[in-house]
């Protein structure tokens, strides 16, 4: 409990490592994870640092590791994942990994360039082949005879002339670009040009890309040399492949027969080198991990050395850093067993120093308390040692949600998706999700599953599941006697009156509200009268609960001057107002009822109102009493004068929270001055007190008497008035909570209400859709919506309400070198 309660107690210190095992010793530690390293070259450049060299080999091993792992991705192929973690390879070992991955690399690329070279040989025999069956279908021979060109048929012959020879051009483009380029043929050529198109109905793989395209075959008749070459021009700019194509029609069969062939041999040549690939990179996807984790703990390393100084022989490494105290034991055996990992006949030496600087805040930390903490260090990271507010939220955060989300159903909902994450929590860790709104939720099951059990029980206490009750104990009211079919509809106007004792017994209900409540006209006035004073009590005691807890932080860094003119004036402040105003509720709850055993003057008629005493109780205003009848203005006797002593006293307690602080300081810090001036004086005489008079300079520009009034101004002003608002802040939870009951409400009347209420056999089936429309409604309504707003108004009720009053949150987080990321898969943490 030390570690969550108050941060663990940090020590700074030297580390003087031989160079030959420096390494070995920093490797270590990282496994250890229990060491914040300083940098001790803030001024020196990036790149001219001692192991930069290094430190791009291993950036460039883990841009080929980088590779493999796309191009496994590409194919498919499963990434083995044993849960092994290797130890950090040796120096020496990294020439060896370096030549595994070129070589895996050089023979990836070789690959890939041949399946490259391959596939697009295929796609240009694939597309040769549609032209030729494009021209074969398009090419009428019927009434050509053997060694006649095929395109003398076309044109019809001139008188005088033999038949017109026309020219011809055939290839494939783009499906999208036939149109533009049509058009560019037309407005070219001028109209001399006849264009024939099919469309290839399979897609086609680009070689490069490997993206599925469609393509269309062209044929292009022409006459001329020009035309020939205006048309081979606008192909070439419109990235039309041309295919070769003969004019005989057993020419192009014999053709077609020879590129049938080739596609072929080139498939079955495609199909090895495919199988060579997967076989390549099967082999190593099965030391894909190991080798990340092995190159990323050497970066790891090389990266923290680069912090340590060199002696000036150059044979010893000095590093500065943060430790435990309590693990310090544990430090020093992991740097001895890191010296004999090394071989090295130098033990390293590790000195405690004293400092000045803010040691950073290290809280141990486990599956159930990190997501509490994580909520905490949202706000801001602890200060070095003072008290962790993360121990107190494990309780007070799930309740207050659960006063804002109470229905024991809605409760349920949310449990079974908890406790789905809790049981199967390995696998889904192993799964790896990469969701950013998965993330949250996973990491806050053990929040969401404490949420989720306090909903139920104040569920259970408002007797509110799916806005419906139960009956468990028996009610304490009568009315149900007299229930028939007849009088049903003269419930929906039921009004509970518990002074009339035909209806009502006297005695409450067991545990929780009564379930008669629920069809009640005034249940809302009810609900929300108690709702709204209990939500009061529970503020209250939340802020003197985090009053109190600033006394441990007062008493343990020895601030008797905070502890008695803060702490003292405020528990007196909250108490004196805020805590007589529970009292208050208390007392006319015990007093006062609804029965005739309690008198004339003890009736909830004459009950004054909390209100508005507490406003007359600010306001020193005194009413009469009516002599009219029996009620009575006080709750007890002396009460008044009760009241204008705790107003007195609170009154007192705003200047005693303003000024004796600075001026104590004030005065603390002139009498430290006097006494370094009379020991400079007695030390070194007259130049001794010009000494002192510059160092006296540097002291008053670090006290300054009108800084530290101001901030004390604030502070007390902050509370004071923040005692107000943040009071009337804690109404969130009876708001939330009469919201939620309404929504809840509302959508069981106008959804399944009408669902329920049908007859026939039809009814079945209308039941069965709009169960499943109210279910999603209230799944992703009354659950996920309302859970998160109630979430978010008891994150801010902890942040200002409860923190305000004992945390301060300046410090900054323990970042110790670790393995552990790595290890899981988190590439930045390295």
């Amino acid at each position: 409990m030390g570690s969550i309660f108050r941060s663990e107690e940090m020590t700074l210190c030297q580390l003087f490592l031989s160079s030959e095992a420096a390494y070995n010793c920093v490797s270590e530690l990282g496994e250890i994870g229990l060491v914040q390293f300083r940098d001790l070259n803030p001024d020196v450049n990036a790149f001219q640092r001692k192991f930069v060299h290094e430190v791009r080999r291993c950036d460039e091993m883990e841009r080929k590791l980088r590779y493999l792992e796309t191009e496994m991705k590409k194919d498919n192929v499963p990434i083995l994942d044993n849960g092994e973690n290797p130890e950090a390879p040796q120096p020496r070992e990294m020439i060896d990994l370096e030549a595994t991955f070129e070589k895996l690399e050089n023979e990836m690329k070789e690959v890939n360039s041949n399946a490259e070279t391959l596939k697009k040989n295929s796609l240009e025999l694939m597309e040769l082949k549609h032209v030729l069956l494009t021209t074969q279908l398009f090419f009428d021979e019927r009434d050509s005879e053997p060694g006649t060109s095929i395109t003398q048929n076309l044109l019809p012959a001139e008188e005088g002339k033999g038949p017109v020879q026309l020219g011809f051009a055939a290839g494939v483009t783009l499906r999208e670009r036939m149109p533009m380029f049509e058009r560019m043929l037309w407005r070219v050529c001028r109209g001399n040009v006849f264009v024939r198109r099919a469309d290839i109905q399979q897609p086609l793989e680009d070689p490069i890309t490997g993206e599925e395209v469609f393509k269309t075959v062209f044929i292009i008749f022409f006459q001329g040399e020009q035309l020939k070459t205006k048309v081979k021009k606008i192909c070439e700019g419109c990235r039309a492949t041309m295919y070769p194509c003969p004019e005989a029609g057993a020419e192009r069969k014999e053709m077609a027969q020879g590129v049938k062939g080739r596609l072929d041999d080139l498939s079955t040549v495609l199909s090895q080198t495919t199988d060579h690939r997967r076989r390549v990179l099967a082999a190593a996807a099965k030391h894909l991990r190991t080798w990340f984790i092995k190159v990323r703990k050497i970066k790891a390393i090389y990266h923290t050395l680069n912090m340590l100084n060199l002696d000036v022989t150059n044979k010893c490494l000095i590093a500065e850093c943060w430790i435990p105290t309590s693990d310090l034991g544990v430090i020093r055996d992991a740097l001895r067993k890191g010296t004999e990992r090394s071989g090295s006949s130098v033990e390293p030496i590790l000195n405690r120093m004293q400092t000045q600087l803010k040691p950073p805040t290290f809280h141990r930390t486990n599956k159930f308390t990190s997501g509490f903490q994580n909520l905490i260090d949202a706000y801001g990271v602890a200060t070095y040692r003072e008290v962790n507010p993360a121990l107190y939220t494990t309780t007070t955060f799930p309740f207050l949600f659960a006063v804002m989300f109470g229905d024991a159903g809605h409760g349920v909902l949310m449990l079974a998706f908890a406790a789905w994450m809790v049981i199967r929590e390995k696998a889904l860790i192993a799964a790896k999700m990469s969701g950013e709104i998965w993330n949250i939720f996973f990491g806050g099951r053990y929040i969401i599953l404490l949420m989720s059990c306090f909903s139920i029980y104040t569920g259970i206490i408002y007797n509110d599941v799916f806005s419906k009750s139960f009956n468990i104990f028996g009610s304490a009211w009568r009315i149900n006697s007299n229930a028939t079919v007849e009088n049903l509809e003269h419930w929906e106007e039921l009004t509970l009156d518990p002074a009339n004792r035909e209806e009502y017994s006297g005695k409450p209900y067991p545990f929780g509200f009564d379930p008669m409540w629920q069809i009640a006209v005034n249940k809302i006035a009810f609900q929300n009268s108690y709702k709204m004073k209990i939500s009061i009590i529970i503020g209250v005691i939340h802020m003197i609960f985090g009053v109190v807890v600033s006394l441990y932080n007062h008493t343990f860094f020895r601030n008797y001057i905070s502890l008695v003119f803060e702490f003292i004036p405020q528990m007196i402040f909250l108490i004196g107002m805020f805590g007589w105003l529970c009292i208050m509720v208390f007392i006319k709850w015990i007093m006062y009822g609804a029965g005739p055993e309690f008198g004339e003057e003890r009736s909830s008629f004459c009950a004054p109102s909390v209100l508005i005493t507490f406003i007359n109780m600010v306001l020193l205003k005194k009413e009469k009493e009516d002599p009219t009848t029996p009620c009575k203005v006080f709750m007890f006797e002396g009460q008044y004068i009760l009241q204008l002593v705790l107003l007195v006293l609170c009154i007192i307690c705003v200047p005693l929270m303003l000024f004796p602080k600075p001026l104590i300081l004030k005065s603390l810090h002139n009498s430290k001055k006097r006494h370094h001036e009379q020991q400079a004086i007695a030390q070194n005489g007259e130049l001794g007190g010009e000494a002192t008079t510059s160092g006296h300079g540097e002291e008053e520009e670090e006290f300054e008497f009108s800084e530290v009034f101001i901030e004390q101004a604030i502070h007390t002003i902050e509370f004071v008035l923040g005692s107000v608002s943040h009071t009337a802040s804690y109404l969130r939870l009876w708001a939330l909570s009469l919201a939620h009951a309404q929504l809840s409400e509302v959508l069981w009347n106008m959804v399944m209400k009408i669902g329920l209420s049908q007859s026939f056999y039809t009814g079945s089936i209308m039941l069965y859709l709009i169960f499943a429309a109210w279910a999603a409604l209230t799944i992703s309504i009354l659950v996920l919506m309302e859970g998160l707003s109630a979430f978010l108004h008891t994150l801010r009720l902890h942040w200002v309400e409860f923190q305000s009053k004992f945390y301060k949150g300046e410090g900054y987080a323990f970042t110790p070198l670790t393995f552990k990321h790595i290890v899981s898969g988190d590439e930045d943490d390295a």
